[in-house]
């Protein structure tokens, strides 16, 4: 996390000097107390007493001052490392390509980003408040204590080993354990994101109490992790306040025999107590901060397994802008598999070409890589073999910023924004005017319902769309998309929710505003690609047959079998 602290280093700096400064302050007083006793009480110097006591008074005093600006210092240092770090995953996850986004479901990247963050965040800070105190303040104790006595320090010096042993230990058995802890809890929000997200479909087939089931399942597993560390560090604090108190004792019986020899002052043995406290007490801080530790461990490898991961979609090396763009997309013996080459395959061998101005419908069955393939285009995902070209170059060698502002998408599952629906509709072009999102919107045959609204195109938006139809989300996708004004139209399954009537529209407005781009259609009614001027039947990830639909008609009997399987018999004969 280095170099997360790194900007934050003056502060880092200046909160260690101040660091310094208290424990500076805090060791001065066993030695002032050690001159009350001795010069002052044993002497009966009331001036001494005074005198003294204003000296560990402005001690106390400096101390105190020292610790809240290193305080301030410290939280102010955490809160900026962790919300650097929050924004690091954030803008990482944006670079992820479809690939990486299957390997880190969407419950894990939120822990990571809260739960996990916040652990490094806390630890930052009481790295700088603790962590840093604590061998100041044992190695000056430590110091003073030689000074005061020589062989009560060698007690404590043959003391601190052992416990930092015991501390290694205990941190080096927990840290597997948070690990696990951290799986439970991404475990246990992605059930809880699962059932409220889906919860109008647990409702639908009363599977309440499977879900809470469910639910109990995953607390229950992430409870008796987390009872399992808690069972390993229970034994860390007693056992620290034992070898405290075993100092204390060996002190106190060393230093007592001394004293009554007349070898020791009273003031050197209250000196050498203080002094052996402090040494052992930022011990016991690092004791108790075993459990953090740990847990921040785990989350920092969790973290970082996040921000290391390669994004399945590279950059191209050569930056260079596309000259104008017509939209010509061809498919070059194009294979592509989920799980790479060794993953079974999802596309095998495609071969296809889209004109400029073509309408390219695929059709197929459940499976059969339609929508794999339209994904290759924007390069959601890249293929394993061969290759996808726009205008006659290679998609993988051109910015993917420059790509996907060529490329319109609407998907089947369409995703809206917290937001007014114009905002909705302008999410791919924020610069458009009122009329050009009036004139996608009409497109795709949304400007009647958003009017019915009371606040028309100024209508709140749900999260995820709550207050708007199916058919009403997949409508204000296809506007989002056309709004673009792309080159390179993909319609993925986008008018499934649609009535027929009014995907009908909706063609015959593509066909005027987008006469110029090329179209992908994937559909699932037959009916509405009859007029397409291309045809592709998928067949297990192959090109069964193309061609227009008279063509198919008489050529190919897995599209003569669509064909009736959807439109009956009757409509076969008369083809």
């Amino acid at each position: 996390m280095g170099r997360f602290v790194r900007p934050y280093l003056q502060s880092v700096v200046l909160a260690v000097i101040l660091l310094i400064g208290v424990v500076a302050a805090d060791l001065l007083i066993p030695r002032l107390t050690q001159q009350i006793i001795d010069r002052g009480i044993a002497e009966r110097d009331m001036n001494a007493i005074l005198r003294t006591s204003l000296l560990m008074l402005g001690a106390a005093l400096l101390s105190a001052l020292f610790a809240v600006a290193n305080t301030v210092l410290s939280v102010r240092v955490g809160l900026n490392t962790g919300a650097d770090l929050r924004s690091a995953i954030a803008r990482k996850v944006q670079t992820f390509s479809f690939g990486n986004l299957d390997d880190f479901q969407t419950g894990q990247l939120i822990v990571r980003s809260t739960s996990d963050v916040n652990m490094i965040e806390m630890v930052v800070q009481m790295g700088m408040r603790i962590l840093a105190r604590a061998p100041l303040w044992a190695l000056g104790s430590i110091v003073m204590l030689l000074l005061t006595s020589p062989r009560l320090g060698l007690i404590m010096v043959a003391l601190l080993p052992l416990i930092g042993i015991f501390i290694w230990i205990s941190l080096t058995r927990a840290r597997p354990l948070f690990l696990q802890v951290q799986k439970k809890l991404d475990r246990l929000n992605q059930v809880l994101q699962e059932n409220l997200a889906g919860v109008r479909v647990v409702k639908a087939f009363v599977r309440g109490d499977y879900e809470i089931e469910r639910f109990e399942r995953a607390n229950r597993d992430l409870f008796e992790q987390t009872l399992t560390v808690v069972r390993l560090l229970s034994s860390v604090i007693p056992t620290m306040f034992f070898l405290v108190n075993l100092s204390v004792v060996a002190v106190i019986w060393f230093g007592g025999i001394s004293a009554i020899d007349g070898a020791f002052t009273v003031g050197q043995l209250v000196a050498s107590v203080n002094y052996m406290l402090y040494a052992l007490f930022p011990m016991m801080l690092l004791g108790m901060m075993v459990m953090p530790l740990s847990s921040a461990s785990a989350s920092a490898d969790r973290i970082w397994e996040v921000l290391d991961s390669e994004p399945d979609v590279r950059r191209p090396k050569d930056d260079s802008p596309l000259p104008r763009v017509e939209g010509r997309v061809v498919f070059e013996n194009v294979s592509f598999s989920y799980d790479g080459k060794q993953g079974e395959p999802v596309l095998t061998g495609v071969d296809l070409v889209a004109e400029p101005g073509q309408t390219v419908a695929l059709l197929g069955a459940t499976g059969s890589g339609k929508s794999t393939l339209v994904h290759l285009i924007p390069r959601f995902y890249d293929a394993d073999e061969g290759r996808v070209t726009l205008d006659g170059v290679d998609v993988r060698q051109i910015p993917l910023h420059q790509l996907r502002t060529h490329v319109g998408v609407a998907l089947q599952e369409p995703v809206l924004f917290t937001g007014s629906i114009g905002d909705n509709i302008r999410y791919g072009r924020p610069d458009a005017s009122d009329d050009e999102v009036i004139a996608a919107a009409k497109a795709a045959q949304a400007h009647d319902f958003i009017l019915s609204f009371p606040h028309g195109y100024e209508t709140e938006v749900g999260q995820r769309g709550v207050n708007l139809s199916g058919g009403q989300k997949q409508r204000l996708a296809i506007a989002r998309a056309l709004l673009v004004g792309p080159e390179v139209l993909i319609l993925d399954a986008s008018t499934s929710n649609v009535d027929v009537h009014t995907e009908i529209r909706i063609e015959r407005a593509l066909e005027q505003l987008m006469k110029d781009a090329t179209t992908f259609i994937i559909a699932q009614r037959i009916s509405s690609v009859l007029t397409a001027d291309k045809i592709v039947v998928l067949d297990r990830g192959r090109i069964a047959a193309e061609g227009t639909h008279d063509q198919l008609m008489a050529a190919s009997e897995i599209y003569q079998e669509i064909y009736r399987s959807q439109l009956g018999d009757g409509g076969l004969t008369s083809g």
